[in-house]
């Protein structure tokens, strides 16, 4: 395909497309002439995935053009595609600052059996929301997690089943982000749904 036909298909400017090129995010088409080149479906993938790490993600250009390299670099490795794709994988050297929550946090995922990254951000994030909490004078402790943690445990089957028979890396990384970031505030919006529903069970009366 020609680069008109795909921005069109891809819903990115040819500006921008050949700004892409130009910053080497984007890999340069089999040269037709010199002024022409044609692009193919591995352009159309790669081209959607830039789209979603810089505007779904928010990476900057150089940190999208350092993440689809080691994507490349771990192509054949699923798992660690899926880590570097989601950001559940921070970047290697990255020292938790130890503190009382992070040790409860990781005596949590030991507790869960969880094969979770020392350096996963999700647990820092975790601690310092413990922390937080007991700021606020809230007594909530790794135990209270455990349910909750239960609960995400099939969320994540649900996540990655949905990904099971996609063997393209390029097609793998884009689905697995819109699933879970876009997905997010879906799934919140369904927890204050049910919230609002037990809240009725329990309070309401049978009031509306």
């Amino acid at each position: 395909m020609r680069m008109s036909e795909l921005s069109r298909l891809s819903g990115v400017s040819v500006t921008t497309i050949k700004y892409y090129l130009r910053e080497g995010l984007l890999p340069a088409g089999r040269q037709l002439s010199a002024t022409q080149a044609e692009y193919d479906g591995n352009h159309l993938r790669r081209l959607r995935l830039i789209r979603v790490l810089t505007g779904v993600r928010g990476l900057s250009v150089s940190a999208t053009r350092e993440a689809l390299g080691a994507l490349a670099e771990h192509a054949g490795d699923t798992h660690r595609l899926l880590g570097l794709t989601l950001g559940s994988i921070g970047p290697a050297g990255d020292a938790a600052e130890d503190s009382t929550e992070r040790t409860e946090v990781d005596a949590l995922v030991e507790e869960l059996g969880w094969d979770v990254h020392g350096s996963a951000p999700a647990r820092a994030t975790l601690a310092e929301t413990l922390g937080s909490l007991r700021d606020l004078g809230v007594p909530f402790d790794r135990n209270a997690l455990v349910s909750y943690a239960r609960l995400a445990e099939r969320t994540a089957v649900l996540d990655l089943g949905q990904l099971d028979r996609i063997d393209d890396p390029l097609e793998l990384a884009e689905r697995a982000l819109l699933l879970t970031v876009l997905l997010e505030p879906a799934l919140m919006a369904l927890r204050r749904m049910a919230q609002e529903n037990e809240s009725a069970r329990r309070h309401g009366g049978g009031r509306r």
